[in-house]
């Protein structure tokens, strides 16, 4: 297959695949990539941490050398990957793929990246180090819903739209009050263009029947814990990062950890990772199904290998 052009305005300029964990959205990317020139970029918010290639399920080193892979595996954990880093590296990662001459396949299951890439960013303000860490530093040993109720002293419309439980949300708000002393959705209105803004998209939602997606995740699990994700993550524990950090709430992550220090058996660790992945792949269903658009095709994979063969050889002619 030739590298991908633009001589046709109509030809997707990038595909998209998102969907729940383990609906086989990584197998798809690697066999459009290999049949169209494709160059893969993650779009999942785990896998580009270096300390978790088997908790995350990354792409194996046999999958990588099939087809270029970008933004796996590329972070320390001890680094907040924002959302925003991940718009800013891709923007360079986009221009690098289309001077090759290649196909970018976006693959992931964290909708904010997509939406990021797509429709853009909220101009958020930067936060300085001091305020993080005095803000963070007053929320050691309090429960979420202390921090929530701090919120609604301070912002009370934005205390509304945040779960009491959603620690990382509320702590965000609470951040950018102290460092501005206004409101955070005085700045979510404000939109920075995403790199892929404007673009012929082929975007896709890899949809999976759910007892069949339940028994995948509970094997994978078991997988992983074979593969030594054990021994993974107790190198993480070993570095006593902050447990505010992306990677130290990655799936499976907490429940290992428990079972290191003598609080949960293997057994339970186990038990409790599969489940708490399993509730955030029907999250992942609910938040795409009502934030993302209607042109998201939901479909299995061999019909978006399918569906993209069509329009991509259309497109080109052939």
């Amino acid at each position: 297959m030739s590298p991908v052009t633009d001589r046709d305005a109509g030809r997707p300029q990038a595909i998209l695949i998102a969907g729940p964990t383990a609906s086989g959205k990584s197998a798809l990317a690697l066999a459009l990539a290999r049949a169209f020139a494709g160059t893969i970029v993650n779009m999942d918010s785990m896998q580009v941490y270096a300390d978790l290639r088997r908790l995350s399920a990354r792409p194996t080193p046999e999958d990588e050398a099939q087809a270029p892979h970008r933004l796996y595996g590329t972070i320390d954990g001890a680094v907040n990957f924002s959302v925003g880093n991940v718009s800013r590296e891709t923007s360079k990662i986009l221009e690098e793929i289309r001077a090759e001459g290649r196909l970018p396949i976006f693959v992931g299951g964290t909708g904010l990246y997509f939406r990021a890439l797509d429709e853009g960013l909220s101009e958020m303000p930067t936060v300085p180090d001091a305020v993080r860490e005095a803000v963070r530093a007053r929320a050691e040993g309090r429960e979420t819903e202390a921090l929530h109720a701090e919120l609604a002293a301070l912002d009370p419309a934005g205390a509304e739209t945040l779960r009491p439980s959603d620690r990382m949300r509320v702590m965000r708000a609470i951040e950018v009050f102290e460092a501005t002393g206004r409101p955070i959705a005085e700045f979510q209105g404000r939109r920075i263009p995403g790199p892929l803004s404007g673009r012929p998209l082929l975007k896709f939602f890899i949809d999976v029947d759910r007892d069949e997606l339940r028994r995948r995740i509970d094997a994978r699990f078991l997988t992983m814990m074979e593969e030594g994700a054990l021994d993974e993550v107790a190198a993480l524990h070993a570095r006593r990062l902050d447990p505010m950090l992306p990677v130290m709430r990655a799936h499976g992550v907490p429940g290992l950890i428990a079972h290191l220090d003598g609080a949960l058996s293997r057994d339970e660790a186990i038990t409790r990772g599969q489940a708490d992945t399993r509730r955030y792949a029907k999250r992942q269903y609910t938040w795409f199904r009502h934030q993302m658009g209607d042109d998201w095709i939901w479909t299995d994979p061999e019909s978006a290998h399918l569906i993209a063969k069509k329009r991509l050889s259309a497109a080109a002619g052939r």
